[in-house]
């Protein structure tokens, strides 16, 4: 890989490209939350080849999210549950959205 392949990596959101301590940092939370959502399968850091975790944008903008409904008081198993129903209709959307446009449907019929 090149310097080039590497610094065009750093666009993409899946690029694990933060260790677990400036994830934290940059999440403004410990190291101990993010191992904690990770438990509760938010999300699965990808492992660098010593074993340390690291994490792609996508994923601590999942993680900022879950600390933004834990600090409201939520649980961490509740707050996780929440993040992951709510990306799950955001890619839904997403895809129907996509669908919409691929059929030619710009204006869908208003709800009854």
């Amino acid at each position: 890989m090149t310097a080039d392949d590497s610094y065009g990596r750093l666009d993409d959101d899946d690029y694990p490209a933060y260790t677990m301590g400036r994830a934290a940092d940059m999440l403004g939370t410990t190291q101990s939350f993010l191992r904690a959502i990770g438990e509760h399968r938010l999300i699965t850091p990808l492992r660098s080849p010593g074993g340390h975790r690291r994490y792609s944008r996508y994923q601590l903008r999942l993680a900022a999210r879950a600390r933004e409904l834990v600090d409201q008081g939520t649980p961490v198993e509740a707050a996780c549950r929440i993040v992951i129903l709510e990306d799950q209709l955001q890619e839904a959307q997403r895809i129907n959205a996509e669908h919409r446009r691929a059929s030619g449907w710009a204006n869908p019929p208003a709800a009854a």
